[in-house]
């Protein structure tokens, strides 16, 4: 009962904790973005213009205000769901980013438990293998997983597996079996991050003498490895799936792109491209709220995998 109530409490101490951590990571993208030489109000008048013209658009797009005011104006916006329209698309951005963000999730959920599946398992055997043929193979593996460019295997994935075999669409949304691909593409990655990791730790933690003690007493290998060494090796694996799962809103840009998946890190990234102030503000506003929410989960799946965690 009382870790519970501690729970909630640390629960409610960090969503808290999110609306400075928000207020001052948009400031300090909107400050950057306003000091960029790009002028939007020219871009979108072309090449001729009068000042009359100018000055008009610059007032309809809220740029004759204070810098300070604009923001003040734009944050209390966004608390109210508000992310504005886009300076140059003309669309409301509140529902553009409904719309993509599920992409993205869908994509980088799928991506994360292929990693999972595959990653954790040979990091094991990797690991309980260590100095042997079978941790040599899964490390060299691992390394040719994580070097191999995104772009690089996503085509050559359409080029064997989808146009050569037929077996998965080249590209879209349409079903789950548009996003396979994409996964797995994305998936090798963090697949061999995964393997890497669980492998690294899973060693450091065989050598511990507790380990030794139970090997001692009797217990079978499978039971030494998975109650005593893999249960005490899952922090900093959890650790890494959530850093997996906080980036992934923002860092898939090249799978989209490759895969016409319209997502919400393709689309933050041709805003910057134009200078669309909006649309790369509400992106990274979602994103920041985003990473905020896993690290709580994190944090208690923490307190779950090990009850010697404290909630402070």
């Amino acid at each position: 009962m009382w870790r519970a109530v501690s729970m909630l409490k640390y629960i409610i101490k960090r969503i808290l904790y999110l609306i400075p951590v928000l207020v001052g990571i948009t400031l300090l993208i909107y400050l950057v973005l306003s000091l960029s030489p790009i002028d939007p109000v020219s871009l979108r008048l072309g090449s001729e213009y009068t000042y009359e013209q100018w000055y008009a658009m610059s007032e309809s797009m809220g740029l004759n205000k204070p810098l300070l005011m604009r923001y003040l104006t734009y944050l209390i916006n966004i608390f109210r769901g508000d992310f504005g329209r886009s300076w140059f698309l003309g669309i409301n951005i509140a529902q553009e980013l409904a719309h993509r963000i599920p992409y993205s999730l869908l994509l980088g959920a799928y991506a994360n438990v292929i990693s999972i599946v595959i990653g954790i398992p040979l990091g094991i055997i990797a690991g309980v293998r260590h100095n042997k043929p079978t941790d040599f193979i899964l490390t060299f593996f691992a390394l040719l997983l994580a070097s191999a460019p995104g772009f690089w295997l996503g085509m050559l994935g359409q080029i064997f597996i989808s146009l050569n075999l037929g077996l998965l669409p080249v590209s879209g949304v349409g079903s789950l079996a548009h996003f396979t691909l994409p996964a797995i593409v994305l998936g090798g990655a963090l697949t061999a991050s995964n393997l890497r990791t669980t492998r690294t730790w899973l060693i450091d933690v065989i050598r511990s003498d507790y380990v030794r003690t139970a090997r001692a007493k009797g217990a079978n290998e499978f039971r030494v490895v998975l109650r005593h060494a893999l249960s005490n090796s899952l922090l900093p694996v959890i650790t890494t799936l959530g850093f997996h799962f906080a980036m992934i809103m923002g860092t898939a840009t090249v799978i989209e792109t490759v895969f016409a998946i319209p997502g919400s890190s393709s689309f933050m990234i041709n805003a910057v491209r134009t200078g669309d102030v909006p649309i790369v503000m509400g992106c990274i506003a979602v994103v920041a709220l985003y990473v905020g929410i896993i690290n709580l989960l994190i944090d208690l799946l923490y307190a779950a995998v090990d009850p010697r965690v404290k909630l402070n």
